[in-house]
């Protein structure tokens, strides 16, 4: 116990007598430490004392899509950590094909009584989908924050990155690397970053090349948010000459890179490729990936501090907390290859 007596005071940023003082049930502490030092233990993954399990502020509920997409561990990591450091037990709750549906899994939560839920791009992401669902949660009592898409008909506070200075970011890039013919390979149109992310590719095509919003269309290619999905697209898009592509994921971007390796090409001698979130491993592909980072450590805390403070009775404002992006350039991206040479007339 010793050593960890040691562990769970460096954590909590306490001595090693206070850390014996709490897990004793001895009085003479303050709120505030005694709750970092149980923090601490949930952090470092030591079971709370039979006698203080009670005192945990509860259960928040993390709903994810499936775990296949590194960036959702990513942020589930962020919030998870953001919440036990403030005593609260996340559960987290993953929605896999042919398992349980979004509304399945928050009666699911609902049922064991958790103080509050945060989505991450859930159907409130989905323009075609019943919000109703979010009002009606709201009348059971249940807090809740919304990661990754915005619907003004939702009450609540919403976290996203800017999808549209994301992709003018990409199309500067690769416009500066003297590229002119750039394609996005994006996900289905129903969901609201796919949306902010056509727009800001077009605003980034008009103000670079005067480019119309119908000859932007021609350069957008709808796929699956899969590395099978990126491949499928980028296909399309190099079949209408894009010497660079932008990717509404990472994973879509690896597959955009097999596409054009299946067509004889190299990355980024004859095609560039920029992806989006900068999972984590992505430095560490061939190429190493040039991407668009998503805020990741940022949003997952902004979202965790406004659902406390929903919880804690303070109302979070009913708006949308956005946060910049950044590129971060690395190999997948290089000067555009030079015009084949017309051929010598006769």
């Amino acid at each position: 116990m010793t050593a960890r007596l040691s562990d769970i005071a460096a954590q909590a940023g306490v001595s090693e007598a206070t850390v014996s003082r709490v897990l004793n049930g001895k009085p003479g502490v303050a709120a505030a430490t005694r709750e970092s030092v149980l923090a601490a233990l949930d952090v470092l993954g030591y079971e709370r004392p039979v006698r203080l399990r009670q005192r945990s502020a509860g259960l928040v509920g993390l709903i994810t899509p499936e775990l296949d997409n590194p960036i959702f561990p990513a942020l589930a990591q962020v919030i998870g950590q953001a919440l036990t450091r403030q005593g609260y037990t996340p559960v987290l709750a993953t929605q896999t094909p042919g398992g349980s549906t979004e509304d399945e899994l928050v009666d699911m939560l609902v049922e064991r009584g958790v103080a509050g839920i945060i989505f991450v791009s859930g159907l409130h992401a989905d323009t075609t989908a019943d919000m109703g669902r979010y009002d009606r949660l709201r009348g059971k009592g249940v807090p809740y924050v919304l990661i990754n898409g915005f619907s003004a008909k939702v009450q609540a506070p919403f976290v996203s990155p800017d999808d549209r200075a994301a992709m003018v970011l990409a199309v500067t890039h690769l416009a500066a690397l003297g590229h002119s013919r750039i394609g996005l390979a994006v996900g289905p149109k129903r969901f609201v970053p796919v949306l902010r992310k056509i727009e800001g590719f077009g605003k980034g095509m008009r103000e670079r090349f005067g480019l119309s919003p119908e000859e932007t269309d021609e350069l957008v290619q709808h796929s699956l948010y899969t590395l099978e999905g990126g491949q499928a697209a980028a296909a399309a898009l190099i079949a209408k000459g894009c010497t660079a592509i932008v990717c509404a994921s990472d994973m879509m971007a690896l597959g955009a890179i097999r596409a054009a390796r299946q067509q004889g090409l190299q990355v980024p001698r004859d095609v560039s490729v920029v992806g989006f979130d900068d999972s984590p491993l992505i430095a560490f592909t061939d190429p190493p990936l040039t991407t668009i980072r998503q805020p990741v450590q940022a949003m997952g805390q902004a979202a965790v501090r406004a659902l406390l403070e929903e919880i804690g009775g303070t109302p979070a404002p009913h708006s949308e907390f956005v946060f910049m992006p950044e590129l971060v350039v690395r190999g997948s991206t290089a000067s555009a290859p030079a015009p084949a040479p017309a051929s010598p007339t006769s």
